[in-house]
């Protein structure tokens, strides 16, 4: 059969429903084999060419006889490229000349069992150089090198600010399954000589995907905002990694993806953690929440927390999050916390005895508020953290909880397990059905599914069960569209994990992996340097909502909370790479979150104009909102409701050891302590493997520093990485069990 022209109609049709100048010359290149060939190497069973075009230099990585991918690694029309030696760590480096400048290219490959090429490109410009505008990078092949021919989707690209990722897998020919992960913290300095911010810069519409380096806008009269000359600045760090594996279904897309994404991950540089006080931030905002008449307001002669600084009806999620930090908090003190008991007097006053429910605002609600409207995770979340107190002994929070629990059940068959944005709770109809992308609440479920769990536990009775089922069952296919609000996410990670160790259904740990996979997709895996964003870090934090352009506070912690009880239902079953992914955002999230506190910001960044309340420095609660693109922090508010943060880090990172004349802090969960001896502890960390924690001996007030000696379980003494009169500092790796001595210093410290 004679093969069709270039032009023809067939040709044409396979163009549909239009192609890039890019496109076209690529294609007539490899079409004509005239791509001049530079270096060659192998990547694993992928064979690797770097060759040279009329205006760009290529990576063609290829499966022999099931297609493969081309990477732009550098546009430089009227180029010449030469071959380098490459360094001790490369397969291969080419330098480009052209009247743009240099650009110095640089290939690493991975010596994992996964294939990873990593990409690194240089510009060093022969003049101020603009950028109005550069094309993508990605194009899949087929196995006749032709980029229109090969068949295959996008699972998952960038969102917004978020991770500059693209999950893609080729159907025809069979490939296999890419993550194309582009390291965005690499061009901060690109980003800030251009003004510019790599939003959803990872994507494209197939066949033409990868990275469009962010460019000025243009208009009449368009910023000019070069690239200096002579300054050498990265333009492009991009990981590719390949998987031969086929995709059986959802949850194996998920498992593979995130197993891609933490190899990736692996490669880039993190930045370093810092302690964080949270015992001391604790107690500050204990202070804070008890004597600031911002915090708090009196209704019916009980006391309630303000949602923010001094502004907004209290409701019923602010409350018992706070409830419940604070329970937590009394338990790491060994006393009682009289706020906790305080607040806890008014919550009957949410119930409505008719509907048998919560409600989200007191009778009392003023008149500029629908008191039977409320979001679908506002009726779910407070029963969460009842159940929280239930389980841990308290009969008041498990008669709360029973009490409303038919109505939980009721909305969510009568939502048929598809929660809407808002509806009105006394009739279930809807006020908002979606979102902007047309979804409602996707992982309301999942976090409904929580609660039924906790209920299970409570009374042994299997209906609790059976109603967590149906919801996991009901967000199966969402796959990266499960993710509506992070911490719901989370949650429904947790709920499946529990779910699997309840019923020994490995397909629920299996759906664990995709709520984990919507999770990190909407993380932003970068270090922002932009405009204000270089006060504070942004980097593993995810974004509130799917659609949200800030993280969050509230969010923040209480994904922690989630992923620590996963970590802990999980044990050594779950997937190593998971392990990494979720140890390492804990690990972060300790670090991150202290910037949300204003007094920990220059006060130039803060919002001027706020949506609810104002920003008062002097109290040591939290912002709502921090931007990746260095917007003013704060706009939403001051969050007296993401106050729990501080407790909930606190009794997390901080352990106490019984009689000893100090404190343990730890930036990863602490599976076990054995006191073995009077002044020896054994402790086990499970972290990821491969990775470091920080451990820390934190003096007591009013006692002295102890001589302490830490050593592995083989007996190699571990020599620490700082010291002062107040903390001995450690880094360990984040998977073993060390033993710590101590001996009492003589007298008492100040």
């Amino acid at each position: 059969m004679k093969a069709d022209a270039p032009g023809s109609a067939v040709e044409a049709r396979r163009l549909e429903p239009g192609a890039s100048p890019y496109l076209l010359t690529l294609r007539k290149e490899l079409a004509e084999r005239s791509l001049r060939r530079l270096a060659v190497f192998q990547l694993g069973d992928l064979d690797v060419e770097v060759a040279q075009g009329t205006d760009s230099v290529w990576a063609l990585i290829r499966r022999p006889d099931r297609g493969g991918v081309a990477l732009r690694a550098a546009y430089a029309p009227q180029g010449t490229a030469r071959a380098l030696r490459p360094g001790k760590d490369e397969a291969a480096r080419i330098e480009v000349r052209s009247p743009i400048g240099v650009h110095a290219i640089s290939f690493r490959i991975g010596d994992t069992d996964l294939h990873r090429l990593r990409v690194t490109v240089d510009l060093t410009p022969s003049a101020p150089l603009l950028v109005p505008f550069l094309p993508r990078d990605l194009y899949p092949l087929d196995d006749k090198d032709d980029p229109a021919g090969a068949k295959g989707h996008v699972e998952a690209a960038q969102r917004g600010l978020n991770t500059g990722l693209l999950y893609l897998v080729m159907d025809e020919p069979g490939f296999g399954n890419l993550l194309y992960f582009q390291n965005l913290t690499a061009m901060n300095r690109y980003y800030a000589a251009t003004h510019t911010a790599p939003d959803g810069a990872v994507g494209g519409e197939w066949p033409e995907l990868g990275y469009l380096p962010p460019s000025p806008p243009q208009s009449g009269t368009p910023p000019v905002n070069p690239l200096p000359a002579g300054e050498t600045v990265t333009i492009s760090d991009a990981i590719l990694i390949v998987r031969d594996c086929p995709a059986k279904n959802e949850r194996d897309i998920a498992r593979l993806f995130l197993q891609q994404l933490s190899s990736a991950y692996a490669l880039i540089d993190k930045p370093e953690t810092e302690f964080r006080d949270w015992a001391g931030r604790a107690e500050r905002t204990l202070v804070d929440l008890m004597n600031s008449p911002k915090a708090t307001v009196r209704h019916y002669g009980h006391l309630y927390v303000h949602p923010y600084t001094d502004s907004e009806y209290p409701d019923i999620m602010v409350q018992l999050a706070l409830i419940a930090a604070l329970h937590d908090y009394a338990k790491w003190l060994g006393k009682p916390v009289a706020m906790e008991t305080e607040l806890k007097k008014g919550l009957g006053r949410f119930h409505d005895a008719k509907l048998g429910t919560l409600r989200r605002y007191l009778p009392n609600v003023g008149k500029d508020k629908d008191p039977d409207a409320v979001d679908s995770w506002y009726l779910y979340h407070p029963l969460l953290n009842l159940g929280r107190l239930a389980l841990d002994g308290d009969a008041e929070a498990r008669s709360l909880l029973l009490g409303s629990i038919d109505y939980a059940i009721k909305a969510a068959r009568h939502f048929d397990y598809r929660w809407p944005i808002q509806f009105k709770i006394d009739d279930f109809s809807i006020i908002t059905a979606t979102a902007n992308d047309d979804r409602g609440q996707t992982d309301v479920g999942g976090l409904y599914a929580y609660v039924m769990l906790q209920c299970f536990e409570l009374t042994d009775d299997k209906r609790y069960l059976d109603e967590a089922r149906a919801a996991i069952e009901v967000a199966k296919g969402m796959r990266f569209n499960l993710n509506y609000q992070a911490n719901l996410t989370a949650w429904g990670a947790a709920a499946c994990l529990r779910l699997w160790r309840i019923t020994a259904a490995s397909e629920h740990l299996e759906q664990s992996y995709v709520y984990l996979a919507s999770f990190f997709h909407n993380c932003e895996i970068w270090k922002s340097e932009i405009g204000a964003a270089r006060h504070y870090s942004n980097f593993l934090g995810a974004t509130c909502l799917q659609d949200a352009p800030y993280m969050a506070m509230y969010e923040c912690y209480d994904s922690f909370s989630a992923f620590e009880r996963y970590l802990r239902d999980g044990g050594p079953d779950i997937e190593p790479a998971v392990r990494t992914l979720v140890s390492e955002y804990c690990r972060y999230a300790l670090d991150r979150a202290w910037y949300y506190y204003p007094d920990a910001l220059p006060r130039k960044i803060l919002a001027a104009q706020i949506r609810n309340g104002h920003i008062d420095r002097s109290l040591s609660f939290p912002l709502e909102d921090l931007y990746p693109d260095g917007q003013p922090a704060g706009q939403v508010g001051q969050e007296v409701y993401g106050a729990g943060a501080a407790f909930t880090f606190a009794t997390r990172s901080q352990y106490w050891v019984e009689g000893a004349p100090f404190r343990l802090f730890c930036d990863h969960f602490i599976r076990q302590m054995e006191r073995t001896a009077e002044h020896v502890l054994s402790i086990q960390v499970e972290g990821a493997d491969g990775y470091e924690v920080d451990l820390s001996i934190l003096r007591l007030p009013r006692r002295r520093m102890p001589a302490v000696k830490l050593s592995s379980i083989d007996g190699d003494e571990v020599r620490p990485i700082g010291r002062s009169d107040r903390r001995i500092d450690y880094r360990v790796p984040a998977r073993g069990q060390f033993v710590l001595r101590w001996k009492p210093a003589k007298g008492r410290g100040s």
